[in-house]
């Protein structure tokens, strides 16, 4: 039962993303083009080349900074803990931009998988300027050193992507993230990463729940903590590098996402994971329908959408933190 809602928010964002837009499609409609499409039917058309990679790149982005919130709160014990936020988009970003410029071009596998090293990166940096390496952390502290490093990483996106001869469609897409671009991402390849990763984060998943007791006691209980925290690691790098490749940086959805899912989960970390990208997809699907629908027939970028439910949704979390949390 605690699927239930989860399951049928999605199902509906899914049928919002198909249907609505600057001309709308009706369900039956949607349903033909799916199962008998017709080249010839314009509707058919706008379903299956341009609205349902767009549904598919809100799933696979979604579901993967729900996941990567979801285990990067875990890990740190930290409430305040994203994707975006804490640097780690920022880094996926920038050695895609960074790659795209060196080499001449913007698509492919090989540029989208760039995004990966650039996501380990950033979050072993955040780690390193946040006291990690000297057992100094905080979710401020932490939270401080990722909001640093993503306003220095994004400055040098902005640098590099405004010296292409169509920087200002670049700079959108890298500056805010959004699904416009779905049809000309690598979406197999970095869907079938993000199942990968969210399998590896579910097998994860009980060795977090021991680790967040304490380390003396998740070794007394035969976890290593120093792997299960790189194992946390390799699995937010997987799902944070395939979201970014597909959808660029969105921030703030792997904030909102867990709360909502420990809720419901009961505070079982593989339920919580689960729930957390059935969230993740139904908060960017919408997200984005609503920003194709509030200025039609122009558009507003899906990151900014997030941005602007996100905002206040950190702030009223970190009011609620504990004056003792805040080291």
């Amino acid at each position: 039962m605690r699927f239930a809602l989860p399951v049928l928010l999605l199902v509906f964002a899914a049928i919002a993303t198909l249907a609505a837009g600057v001309r709308s499609v009706p369900v039956p409609e949607i349903w033909h083009a799916l199962t008998a499409f017709d080249q010839t039917n314009p509707l058919h058309i706008v379903v299956r080349d341009i609205r349902l990679p767009r549904l598919i790149a809100g799933l696979a982005a979604g579901a993967s900074l729900g996941m990567a919130g979801s285990i990067m709160q875990s890990l740190t014990r930290n409430p305040l803990a994203d994707p975006g936020l804490m640097g780690v988009n920022a880094g996926a970003a920038f050695t895609i931009v960074l790659g795209a410029f060196l080499l001449g071009r913007a698509d492919g596998g090989f540029i989208a998988a760039l995004s990966f090293p650039g996501a380990a990166l950033a979050s072993l940096a955040v780690f390193a300027i946040g006291g990690g390496l000297r057992g100094e952390t905080g979710p401020v502290r932490l939270t401080l050193a990722g909001i640093a490093l993503n306003a220095l990483l994004m400055s040098l996106v902005s640098a590099i992507v405004l010296t292409r001869t169509e920087a200002l469609e670049v700079f959108r897409f890298w500056a805010a993230g959004s699904l416009a671009q779905a049809n000309v991402r690598p979406l197999l390849e970095m869907s079938t990463i993000a199942a990968l990763g969210a399998g590896l984060a579910l097998l994860l998943a009980p060795r977090l729940e021991a680790l967040a007791l304490g380390s003396g006691l998740a070794k007394g209980l035969g976890t290593r903590p120093g792997r299960i925290q790189l194992g946390a690691l390799a699995v937010v790098t997987m799902l944070t590098g395939a979201a970014v490749s597909i959808a660029g940086p969105i921030a703030f959805l792997g904030l909102m996402v867990p709360p909502l899912a420990r809720r419901i989960s009961g505070h079982t970390l593989r339920f919580e994971i689960l729930i957390s990208a059935l969230f993740g997809a139904t908060i960017l699907l919408l997200a984005d329908t609503a920003g194709r629908l509030l200025i039609a027939p122009a558009e507003i970028r899906v990151g900014i959408m997030t941005a602007l439910i996100g905002a206040p949704v950190f702030i009223w979390i970190a009011r609620r933190l504990r004056p003792g949390a805040l080291t």
